[in-house]
């Protein structure tokens, strides 16, 4: 088992951390950290925990330390679920100092020699690795995507084989990605938001690198566009997205790629059986209904329509966040990187 810590254990993603991995066959969770008033504190104590199931006893009596490199001695591994704005030097500092980060946090992704990981589609790009201990680094970063991203670039995944030029996504994103104190109720009740902050331009960028080539030790972008349009609706988690795809292919001939994908990745405790689910009916997917297939990590798709359209959706602090660095972490040790 290897010691692994959570940096910002008590926000809506670190919970989410704290739930996949408190009974994780490779990963011993044995370090939270939060502010500094909540450092010293049993983290029963100082979390506000808001999840479907009960607080882990196994890691309610864990005492939190502060988030700084002196306190993470003891670990080989931390996920970062940090705001952007403090991420990036913290983050960087477990780096230098010889730990391995798998961050949720945006504030590297876009960095050349960062690797922003999808394991079911992009899993070589780890390669970007190299660059890192190249100008000395002990350790090293991986990111996963933006929440919205991940649903979109698994749901295109199983298309690659065929031509695209253009990819066009409308969102209906839960409340939930916005963290626990993010969208006032009154705010959302009764209401659609259509704007959120940084997000299509994330969608838009984010998508073209994961699904870019590595080539002579750098990413050479996807040859498409994305044009996003982002959207804050009353659904507590699952995002939802609505797909225009400018590919070459019949109805069938994608559905039958969705059928016959098989992901480049096996035996990782957090992959679903499923990555990527084509379901039937003409009102699936549905936030309710599917978004916790396989146990969340599942991206659900449906409503394959001549266009080519298509609807896409997965659980966003799950697939989205904390499991999609979870999978990274499994892959990085599966790999040999750890």
């Amino acid at each position: 088992m290897m010691n692994v810590g959570v940096l910002g254990a008590t926000g809506a993603v670190g919970q989410r951390f704290v739930q996949v991995l408190a009974d994780h066959p490779w990963f011993s969770l044995t370090a939270l950290t939060a502010s500094e008033r909540s450092a010293g504190k049993q983290y029963r104590d100082v979390v506000r925990w808001r999840l479907d199931t009960p607080l882990p006893e196994q890691v309610a009596d864990i005492k939190v330390r502060p988030t700084d490199i002196r306190s993470l001695k003891d670990v080989d591994l931390v996920f970062s679920a940090l705001p952007a704005d403090v991420a990036g030097g913290i983050e960087t500092e477990c780096a230098v100092a010889g730990l391995g980060v798998c961050s949720n946090a945006s504030a590297h992704r876009m960095e050349q020699d960062i690797p922003l990981v999808v394991p079911e589609t992009n899993p070589d790009h780890l390669g970007l690795i190299d660059l890192q201990h190249d100008k000395g680094w002990d350790g090293f970063i991986v990111t996963n995507p933006n929440c919205s991203t991940i649903m979109l670039v698994l749901a295109l995944t199983p298309l690659r084989s065929f031509a695209c030029s253009d990819i066009r996504v409308a969102t209906m994103q839960a409340v939930s990605g916005a963290g626990f104190e993010g969208v006032p109720a009154m705010a959302i009740y009764d209401n659609i938001i259509p704007y959120i902050g940084g997000e299509e331009h994330k969608m838009e960028t984010e998508t073209l690198k994961i699904m870019g080539s590595l080539q002579n030790r750098s990413i050479s972008p996807a040859p498409f566009i994305v044009s996003a349009s982002c959207h804050r609706v009353p659904v507590i988690d699952g995002h939802t997205m609505a797909v225009w795809a400018d590919i070459k292919a019949t109805v069938e001939e994608v559905k039958e790629a969705y059928r016959k994908f098989v992901p480049p990745i096996s035996g990782l405790p957090t992959q679903p059986e499923a990555s990527v689910l084509l379901l039937d009916g003409d009102d699936r997917p549905q936030p309710r209904l599917d978004r916790n297939r396989g146990r969340g990590m599942t991206v659900s798709v449906g409503r394959v329509r001549e266009g080519l359209r298509f609807v896409a959706m997965g659980h966003n602090t799950i697939r989205g966040a904390a499991g999609a660095s979870v999978l990274n972490a499994e892959l990085l040790l599966n790999r040999r990187y750890l």
